[in-house]
């Protein structure tokens, strides 16, 4: 359940140019295939290659053959390739495609880039608090004292800073694991995403991003000829948020009932006025796919700078937790020892 059976973006990227290539430059698509996925090191994308090459050599066409795999290839990656191999521009889909997984991935690494140090010190608090608990609990047994609850909650001792770890690090591991859950079920998705598009800033965030993936893979599709029905679909489905995948049909029965692209866009409400004014006049000059393509840069690098600022505000709320929880605990240990001495104090009196 908690292995993710698709290929992840990290090993697509390459393998999309490397075909890309080997296409643009004559090559069978048997040879592109192998040659393509021989430097890869993701096990799963050379075994299914293989037997994906080996479907073609029997008669089977590129697109049913990977479909067989659909466990495996991303839904996008399925949906573009049939239109690839049905327009005969295969190699400026898989460019296309190679550029889609290879931002994704950087998108991903300069999040963590920015996150990583603000959560080596979150996690340092947490390890130098309950070293503190199993210190103080072990004074306070080899001097006969009363165990020291710094953190007033009860715990001292190795069974204190066992609970507090557990507590800490048991959290953090329910979260990832409901996260991981839900982000890799359709269902999830749905009922998780329009929540999160609420939230001040990441809701933005997420937004633009959604509505970029959706440009591009609309105007990429709409450029190589796909149906407007299949074309909006997978657009949606390259936005990977569950609010837009759930707006398909909405959209859907307006363009259905001779609503144009654009009003049928507005039913949902997740579109922005500044896009769905792009998409009216693309409609009347007849200009739809490059108006998309323009749309989909301009939404990415609003997003791009969104989720810049994004990590220098969660880097600095990581920072001040941080701050705030060693600020506390400094307190409760000077306030601990404060209590002693007025305790020696009150007996020496008495």
């Amino acid at each position: 359940m908690l292995r993710n059976p698709m290929i992840s973006p990290k090993a697509l990227f390459p393998f999309c140019h490397a075909m890309s290539r080997m296409l643009e430059a004559g090559i069978d698509v048997r040879k592109a295939l192998e040659t393509a996925v021989k430097s890869s090191r993701h096990t799963r994308l050379k075994q299914s290659i293989k037997e994906i090459s080996r479907l073609i050599k029997s008669g089977n066409d590129l697109t049913s053959s990977f479909r067989r795999y659909s466990r495996q290839y991303p839904r996008l990656f399925l949906d573009l390739l049939h239109v690839g191999e049905e327009t005969g521009s295969l190699p400026e889909i898989m460019n296309a495609l190679g550029d889609y997984y290879e931002a994704r991935v950087q998108t991903v690494r300069d999040f963590r880039s920015a996150i990583a140090w603000p959560m080596l010190q979150f996690f340092a608090a947490i390890m130098i608090i309950g070293l503190l608990i199993y210190l103080l609990g072990l004074i306070g047994s080899s001097t006969g004292a009363p165990p020291i609850d710094f953190l007033g909650i009860g715990l001292h001792g190795t069974s204190g800073a066992l609970t507090w770890f557990g507590l800490t690090f048991g959290s953090m591991a329910g979260i990832w694991l409901a996260w991981t859950v839900i982000s890799r079920n359709l269902t999830g998705k749905i009922f998780l995403d329009p929540f999160l598009l609420g939230v001040p800033a990441v809701g933005s965030c997420l937004k633009k991003f959604a509505i970029a993936r959706f440009a591009w893979c609309f105007s990429l599709t709409q450029g190589a000829g796909m149906p407007i029905k299949p074309s909006l679909s997978s657009s949606l489905n390259a936005t990977s948020n569950g609010a837009f995948i759930a707006a398909n049909s909405i959209i859907w029965k307006e363009i259905y009932d001779g609503a144009t692209l654009g009003k049928a866009l507005r039913a949902p409400g997740l579109f922005p006025s500044e896009f769905l004014q792009f998409v009216d006049t693309a409609e009347q000059t007849g200009t739809v796919p490059e108006a998309m393509n323009r749309m989909s840069k301009h939404f990415d690098d609003e997003a791009q700078r969104a989720l810049k600022l994004l990590t220098v505000v969660a880097a600095r709320m990581v920072w001040a937790g941080v701050a705030m929880m060693i600020v506390f605990f400094i307190f409760r240990i000077a306030m601990v020892y404060v209590g002693m001495l007025n305790g020696a104090a009150a007996e020496a009196l008495g």
